[in-house]
């Protein structure tokens, strides 16, 4: 993995290669962000009418970071508001969400925090974006599940956590972080803990409440219904407890590298992995081959043999831009001659935002949709 990020950041250092003649000349948005066009038929086959909107990004100057819709997780907002908002140089939508409530499905972290997890491996990537230094990405397909420890009397509790800032289900038991939202938004028929301090300790238990305020430095956890499993019983005022994350991959990313990671953004359909494109996706367990063989706007994040990171938006449902199936994802990830690349969320989401405007046609008739979250690009 070292020897692969020095030749990430060596091939970065040459400076950018003239782009092939397939893409439009670059628009400079500014140093180290390029913005390109292309309406080549041939990069779908058969070939057909096509557009396609990128970034290629220089990680000596450009920063990658991960934006969460109205700053929490509770409710969609449209990339370009997000971006706004951040003050971001370019976006795209990110990770894929419930529609009807805006809440990520999948994995998503924040800024070192964990907002929503996932036990199913989705496509992943790991995003390290320090102020100073360069941007790095690790791609893979990974899954992240909490655990609540606790000790009480001399009794050692251990209990999974079965959703992170996501909507409580009936006798399930459900974490909460400030980024979620004020409050839990909860109806009563369950118990509640606020959990505070350093080392995180029970502060207040509520019963058949719901709403319970999530305190800043803190968390609250939820369960569903008022008749407690016996290990939750433990769960009193002053009682002290540990939330350990499990981070699991496919592909060898190791559990460090993601727990230190500032940012992780799901995807579904990881096409591509240190020069490999993957031909099967079995383990990201898709809903059907559809979604896979059938063209459909596309939002695609990935790096080149030069260490470039590109964000590339495809249009589609149009007259003037078909979309894209996978394999026609990968034959763009060739072009660009990506060594890694994920597919994130696409269809009516699939919008980028450069200099606070929209610069390609999302299919949705309304407009740009709202979503869970983006990817936000600014400069050092």
């Amino acid at each position: 993995m070292l020897f692969a990020l020095l030749t990430l950041a060596c091939g970065a250092a040459q400076g950018p290669q003239a782009p092939g003649a397939w893409l439009s000349a670059p628009d400079q948005v500014a140093r180290g962000v390029e913005f390109f066009t292309s309406t080549d038929s041939t990069l779908v086959d058969p070939a057909g009418p096509i557009s396609v909107s990128l970034l290629r990004l220089d990680p000596a100057h450009a920063r990658l970071s991960s934006l969460l819709s109205n700053d929490q997780v509770m409710y969609a907002e449209p990339v370009l508001e997000m971006a706004t908002r951040a003050k971001s140089l370019a976006a795209v939508n990110a990770g894929f969400f419930n529609i009807n409530n805006g809440e990520p499905i999948g994995l998503l972290k924040v800024a070192g925090e964990l907002v929503s997890d996932t036990p199913i491996p989705k496509g992943a990537i790991a995003i390290w974006s320090p102020a100073d230094g360069r941007t790095s990405l690790a791609f893979d397909q990974v899954s992240a599940r909490v655990e609540l420890h606790a000790l009480s009397a001399g009794r050692s509790v251990v209990v999974p956590i079965d959703g992170v800032d996501t909507t409580r289900a009936r006798g399930k038991l459900m974490l909460y972080s400030p980024k979620y939202h004020e409050h839990t938004d909860t109806a009563g028929n369950g118990v509640e803990w606020v959990l505070s301090g350093k080392p995180l300790t029970v502060t207040a238990v509520r019963r058949d409440a719901g709403s319970t305020p999530i305190p800043a430095d803190g968390l609250v956890l939820s369960y569903g219904g008022l008749e407690l499993p016996d290990q939750l019983r433990v769960l009193e005022p002053g009682v002290t407890v540990e939330m350990r994350r499990t981070w699991t991959s496919v592909h060898g990313l190791e559990s460090d590298r993601l727990e230190s990671a500032d940012h992780v953004v799901n995807g579904a359909g990881l096409l591509r992995r240190s020069g490999v494109s993957l031909t099967s996706w079995d383990v990201e367990k898709f809903s059907g081959a559809a979604f896979i063989q059938s063209r459909h706007p596309r939002t695609m994040v990935g790096v080149d043999r030069m260490g470039f990171i590109w964000l590339a938006v495809v249009d589609g449902r149009q007259q003037v831009s078909v979309g894209m199936s996978f394999a026609e994802l990968q034959r763009l990830a060739d072009r660009l001659e990506l060594t890694d690349a994920l597919n994130l969320d696409g269809g009516g989401s699939s919008t980028m935002v450069v200099r606070g405007k929209i610069v390609n046609r999302p299919s949705d008739a309304a407009g740009a949709r709202a979503v869970s979250d983006a990817i936000g690009v600014t400069v050092r």
